[in-house]
């Protein structure tokens, strides 16, 4: 299962809307004779390249997955029937599929003879799934909040300057976090102060190979993108959200426009709509790189499912903090975090926390 693990996280950054899958083939002696990965969306099912390459020696072993096999007709068959035709006579899966137009796959799999086995090694499969499972249980895309600071936690000095407070090793692990996202999200601070590009570069890979995220800048009031940012350089796509009552006709053919509602309070975007706008237009996980005012709205609105800080050996003194305001007043109300993992990346430290409201695949 840890390698079926493995070979799912293969089709990160490449399957959305659809979840990450990896599947091993064993046959009747227990020997590994198929594997295969849901490499994008619209083609085969990790399952289906398992059993390709498995063919007739899969009659009378076993199947293991990361996630419970679908049970429905899509773009592709149902793969619980593709085991079932292939003879696979035992199937064990680490994660029960909470879709409700695909679930069902254990429930076939059993009433044709198999033997079914779910939750092997759950927590680690929903790990590398936790941006496809949030979605579908919260019906919103699963927000990751990355920011880089100094120890002392300021993102820029008090000048404005903020090249670079992190390493060379930590901007190359934040290309990988987007490469990895459907959309990334900055505000209107970010867009003004840095000209940010927004697009995804990993070493080793050819652009051919990293699927580039939707660029999205929230401009409430329509006055931070101009023409000749770097955002509409046509590397990716770039969607502007702007408020509903402001006026937007300079933007118009620069990038696509969305209107959404301000929020209750403040002149920001609701985080609401603008998170249920992109789920509408498929995206399933989104990096969030704003600065401390988009980072603020998006904690009040309790839309922060991870975050990942690069804190770099640096003291500055003042300059604009991490996070601006997220409605908590009081230490009381203060969010709890869970931290995951620590790693060094050249001289920082890289922190990855989750909130500890719920882990990724429970119910919600």
């Amino acid at each position: 299962m840890r390698r079926a693990i493995a070979l799912a996280a293969r089709g990160l950054g490449h399957t959305s809307p659809n979840p990450v899958v990896g599947c091993v083939i064993l046959d009747a002696e227990g020997r590994t004779v198929g594997e295969g990965w849901h490499r994008r969306a619209g083609g085969p099912h990790a399952e289906v390249h398992a059993l390709e390459e498995a063919g007739e020696r899969a009659r009378g072993g076993t199947a293991l997955v990361t996630l419970e096999p679908c049970n429905h007709s899509g773009r592709t068959g149902p793969c619980a029937r593709a085991l079932i035709d292939a003879g696979v006579s035992r199937v064990v899966y680490a994660v029960p599929d909470p879709n409700p137009t695909a679930t069902g796959g254990a429930a076939t799999l059993a009433d044709a003879g198999v033997d079914v086995e779910g939750g092997l090694l759950a927590d680690e499969a929903a790990a590398v799934n936790e941006a496809w499972l949030t979605s579908v249980l919260r019906r919103r895309p699963f927000v990751l909040w990355k920011y880089a600071a100094t120890l002392d936690g300021r993102i820029a000095a008090a000048d404005g300057t903020s090249r670079w407070i992190s390493s060379a090793e930590s901007r190359a692990d934040v290309h990988r976090l987007r490469a990895q996202a459907d959309a990334v999200v900055v505000g209107s601070g970010t867009a003004r102060a840095d000209d940010p590009q927004l697009g995804a570069r990993v070493t080793g890979l050819t652009d051919d190979e990293v699927t580039q995220p939707l660029r999205v800048v929230v401009d409430s009031g329509a006055s931070a993108v101009k023409p000749g940012a770097r955002v509409l350089d046509g590397t990716a796509p770039t969607l502007i959200a702007v408020a509903e009552d402001t006026d937007a006709a300079h933007l118009e053919g620069l990038a696509p426009l969305v209107r959404l509602p301000r929020a209750a309070t403040g002149r920001g975007l609701r985080i609401t709509a603008l998170l249920h706008e992109l789920y509408a237009r498929d995206v399933r996980s989104v990096l969030l790189e704003g600065g401390p005012t988009l980072a603020g709205a998006f904690l009040a609105a309790g839309a922060v499912d991870k975050v990942v800080a690069y804190l770099a050996p640096v003291l500055l003194g003042a300059g604009p903090a991490a996070v601006g305001d997220a409605g908590i007043t009081t230490l009381a109300d203060a969010l709890r975090l869970d931290v995951t993992e620590t790693a060094r990346l050249g001289p920082d430290l890289r922190i990855t926390a989750t909130p500890v409201r719920h882990t990724p695949h429970e119910e919600i």
